[in-house]
């Protein structure tokens, strides 16, 4: 780059013969071998489809996938005593348990016994909890219903 000029400064006028020298045809490439690379030559038969005389044929193996079978002891999933608590005890704590039941369903048909384990006691504990605080409420509304409200209706 030349100092002397800026970058406000426009262009000197091009040269075209710079472009010709890009335009002529560079040199052969290499010729290639039979043995590149350092592997080993491969043996071409005739029942391999799409082989050329003189080409190296490359074997593939299949890729292998690994999926996790359903446990054979599978933890229990506390459904329907999930989705009893969610109508009749403690929504809240109902629908959290309901969440926690329907994970282990996944965890067990998945193979994956620590994360059944774990939803599976997490869903029974907040199904417990949702009986206690419905029973609680319960309990509390007739007493107030009945005790604590002084409200005679009869004559």
């Amino acid at each position: 780059m030349d100092p002397s000029q800026s970058y406000n400064q426009p262009p000197v006028a091009y040269d075209s013969s710079e472009k010709s020298v890009m335009l002529q045809p560079a040199a052969n490439p290499p010729v290639y071998q039979n043995n590149s690379a350092g592997y080993p030559p491969s043996f071409a038969s005739s029942s391999v489809q799409g082989s050329y005389p003189g080409q190296s044929v490359v074997t593939v193996q299949p890729a292998v996938f690994v999926s996790a079978a359903p446990l054979a002891n599978p933890m229990p999933e506390y459904t329907c005593y999930s989705i009893f608590t969610l109508i009749c005890c403690c929504l809240p704590l109902g629908t959290a348990a309901l969440v926690y039941s329907l994970s282990t369903r996944s965890a067990n048909h998945s193979g994956h016994l620590e994360l059944a384990k774990k939803n599976s006691e997490t869903a029974r504990n907040l199904n417990h909890a949702a009986v206690v605080v419905g029973i609680i409420l319960i309990v509390l509304m007739f007493l107030y219903e009945f005790l604590w409200n002084n409200k005679n209706t009869y004559p």
